[in-house]
């Protein structure tokens, strides 16, 4: 069997394992919409418009470099990556299998908050813009899976884990347009916010959604996001690891 071959099965267990865990798999998708319906009670309906893209970006994040630098951290510190490397499954495969997951869930994502936001406030779906928001999301997906990794080659234990990763991410989406509107943010933190991939993932989306796709493809904000790709990658390759550290 080749290996794309092992990877797509690996994909395929990932997800069963996934929706064998009923509670996990409710909050997975739970979490982002009663996200959106608590902003939307603090801000009016009316800004709908901007948290339905908004949280589309969080739960893009939230399944890749959230589950990602969260979840491999521990297999590792279990001792299961350990052990993956000891059979005839290929260690890119398991983490194939990992991304993979990680990107449908996030895919679903979108398309649950797209319709949340459809039928709950009347949020219209830029159907002409799918086709570019499908290379932001793909890019996206890719970009933070590897900062995902590369983070968890950092992380000194699985008790560690949540701290960290939320500490990296969470400020971050509050400065990047996505928990909160950052029009009346000081210069010097806009200035910082467009350093970060997220700001740019989340100025792509809502780009699309206010002009239906009309622009074509955000390539500026595609290449930056591209960037952080190559730097989560080269992180990855430097820091990931597949013995515990403990």
């Amino acid at each position: 069997m080749s290996g794309v071959s092992l990877a797509l099965r690996q994909i395929g267990y990932e997800n069963r394992a996934f929706w064998r865990n009923p509670p996990a798999a409710f909050f997975t998708f739970a979490f982002p919409l009663l996200f959106m319906v608590i902003f939307n009670v603090l801000f009016g309906a009316d800004a709908a418009g901007f948290f339905t893209p908004a949280i589309m970006v969080f739960g893009v994040i939230a399944a890749t470099y959230t589950n990602l630098a969260m979840t491999v951290t521990i297999a590792r510190d279990e001792g299961i990556l350990k052990r993956i490397r000891g059979t005839p499954l290929p260690p890119w495969a398991y983490l194939a299998g990992r991304i993979g997951h990680a990107v449908v869930i996030g895919f679903l994502l979108v398309v649950i908050v797209a319709g949340f936001g459809a039928l709950v406030y009347r949020v219209d779906v830029p159907w002409g813009a799918l086709p570019a928001m499908l290379v932001v999301l793909v890019v996206a997906s890719a970009t933070f899976s590897a900062l995902g990794l590369a983070v968890s080659g950092l992380i000194p234990n699985s008790d560690a884990a949540p701290a960290i990763v939320n500490a990296t991410i969470l400020p971050v989406l509050f400065i990047s347009d996505v928990f909160v509107q950052m029009e009346s943010a000081p210069e010097w933190l806009d200035t910082l916010s467009h350093l970060l991939p997220v700001r740019h993932v989340a100025n792509a989306m809502m780009e699309l959604y206010a002009t239906g796709g009309a622009a074509g493809v955000p390539w500026t904000e595609v290449g930056v996001i591209t960037l952080w790709g190559v730097i989560g990658m080269l992180g990855a390759l430097r820091f990931f690891s597949w013995e515990p550290r403990r």
